[in-house]
């Protein structure tokens, strides 16, 4: 698998998840949003050249940032260019077509470890130091803010820096040190951040590694401050140890922050969200209330270290873990339900934001996003709250008799007003119903909609509430869908499967005692296209290697849960490498 732009190990740590204290939540109802009151920080701006930046405070710089994205693996690529993990070069034109999409902002991650010399200087590859100066140029040119860092380093080479501490120290030193030269006269709004997701490797435990983030962010702040030019007041950017939200790290970096004293300095962590929702495991197949939850708390935890005593912060990266491998790992609807709550959520505390986008989001040679629905999403929450529903899924039986459905809605602090079908407003009390927040669709209008009942999609809905974006419900014809025998071996097993309209939300796995089966055995919901993979058009689900590796031979029983709510089990016979399945 392509390696992504952030490694596990940080991200875990970052989110400080204790897996054992995880309970499964499947099937919990979807939150309902709380009314927007007040007024809003950090709305998007379109700020460009000319604008006097020496009478900015760094909190209107930060707040003119927003919204920003993040030019993913690409200079970040730890290859021998920019095009190594499968980008294109970028362009002029390319970031043009960036700021359209209404970014104020861009975060250029950079890894020089595979363009630097050795001691004692560790010079940088000029020729590799003019071309991210090139780009950062084309995007201040286009007027954006630009952050660049140090990145991938922070594993590569950083993280040794407990067991070889002045080696790691000196490297870093002369690293800032070319940097800062080479933009020392670059425009104010070019802001550096010390390093990426910093993390350490054979440490004595957190203390230490605190205190090593600590002396690579003074060491960061002196060499920048020390080069001169627009260096001496640039905003600067310091990261919590992993990016993380604990209490513990947020107090540390603020207290680091207080240390220094300088008045242009942002704060940075990462949020991908609550870590068994973003990567589909345990049974969060919903955003439901613990869920949004999380992401509140950790939210409150951030603005109450920072915001709240005047130090802006910068959402370096957000977006969801799954899509590192691709963006259905999560259900549409649950996927549209976050970021409009996350959007929200950051607006109110004025937190800038910069989505993570490794090429999975932005068509880099169409010029077009591959999710649209999901773009119109995010880009609406930076300004206002669009209204949801508990589901974007409707499934009407192909067969048989069809009865009225109903959705609960969530209005956050919008007003409902009107379903559409191609564009025509339909029949309250004869199309539907409201009472309340509860959305009922009549079984007419289901059966027209169904039209041949052929299993699969048959027609879509609008809800239009008084702003932001409508909520779009898919109306399936649906069967119990239909799982074949099978055999094969762990490094290849695919169950045969007659989907029949349905869409697979989680898999389960339990030995015949009962016991959890396979990776991350502290569930039995298993992780969503790591472990299994359903494949519509091939009419499969796969069993990775990846889930074979930590499954004792004998029997494994599985139970598959559909967004249907139909559930199928299946019986696994593992002898060695030989794998055979039955329904």
């Amino acid at each position: 698998m392509q390696r992504t732009a952030r490694t596990m190990a940080g991200i875990v740590a970052g989110l400080a998840l204790t897996l054992a204290s995880v309970a499964p939540a499947a099937g919990a109802a979807t939150a309902s949003s709380g009314t927007e009151t007040g007024s809003v920080a950090g709305e998007t701006q379109d700020k460009g050249k000319g604008k006097d930046k020496d009478k900015d405070t760094v909190a209107d710089i930060a707040a003119d940032m927003q919204p920003g994205w993040n030019l993913g693996n690409t200079f970040d690529s730890t290859g021998s260019d920019e095009t190594s993990w499968g980008n294109p070069r970028v362009t002029e034109e390319f970031l043009d077509q960036i700021r359209a999409q209404g970014f104020n902002s861009i975060r250029i991650p950079v890894t020089w470890g595979q363009h630097q010399g050795g001691a004692p200087d560790h010079t940088i590859d000029p020729a590799y130091l003019d071309r991210v100066e090139e780009v950062v140029g084309w995007a201040l040119d286009d007027g954006f803010y630009v952050m660049i860092n140090i990145h991938h380093d922070s594993w590569q080479w950083i993280n040794t820096m407990p067991t070889n501490h002045d080696a790691v120290l000196d490297r870093y030193s002369d690293t800032w040190t070319q940097i800062a030269e080479r933009f020392q006269d670059a425009d104010a709004r070019l802001t550096f951040e010390s390093v990426n997701e910093p993390q350490f490797a054979n440490s004595s435990g957190e203390a230490q590694e605190l205190e090593l983030l600590a002396e690579l962010n003074r060491v960061f702040h002196e060499i920048v401050r020390g080069s001169g030019g627009v260096n001496a007041t640039r905003p600067l950017v310091l990261p919590t140890l992993h990016t993380g939200s604990d209490p513990a790290l947020l107090d540390a970096l603020a207290a680091e922050i207080a240390a220094l004293d300088d008045p242009n300095l942002i704060a940075t962590v990462h949020n991908y969200g609550f870590w068994p929702f973003s990567v589909n495991i345990a049974g969060y197949t919903r955003f439901n209330a613990e869920v949004q939850q999380n992401l509140t708390d950790q939210f409150d935890l951030v603005h109450a270290a920072f915001t709240a005593r005047g130090v802006p912060v910068v959402i370096g990266e957000y977006g969801l873990l799954g899509f590192d491998r691709h963006t259905g790992t999560v259900e549409q609807g649950e996927k549209l339900k976050f970021f409009e709550y996350f959007g929200y959520a950051a607006r109110q505390r004025g937190f800038t934001t910069m989505l993570w986008d490794n090429g999975q989001h932005f068509d880099r040679t169409a010029y077009r996003w591959r999710d649209q629905a999901l773009f119109d999403q995010i880009s609406s929450s930076w300004t206002e709250r669009s209204g949801t529903a508990s589901s974007d899924l409707v499934f009407v039986p192909a067969s048989g008799n069809i009865a009225a459905q109903s959705l609960t809605l969530n209005p956050n602090g919008t007003s409902f007003e009107a379903v559409l079908h191609d564009g025509g407003e339909l029949v309250a009390g004869t199309d539907y119903t409201l009472a309340g927040n509860e959305l009922t669709l009549s079984a007419a209008l289901l059966e027209r909609l169904a039209g041949d009942r052929t299993p699969g999609p048959a027609d879509e809905l609008v809800v239009r509430f008084s702003g932001g974006v409508p909520w779009t419900v898919r109306i399936i014809n649906q069967e119990t869908p239909v799982l074949q025998a099978a055999s094969g071996t762990t490094g290849s097993f695919a169950i045969p499967t007659s989907f029949t309209g349905d869409l697979l939300a989680t898999m389960e796995a339990k030995y015949a005692d009962g016991s959890n089966a396979g990776p991350q055995n502290w569930t039995s919901y298993k992780e969503f296209d790591v472990t299994f993979r359903p494949d519509y058009a091939a009419g499969t689900i796969t069993l990775t290697p990846e889930f074979f590796a930590e499954v004792n031979d004998g029997t494994v029983n599985l139970t598959f849960h559909f967004w249907s709510g139909d559930t199928l089990t299946y019986a696994l016979t593992k002898t060695g490498t030989t794998v055979t399945g039955t329904p």
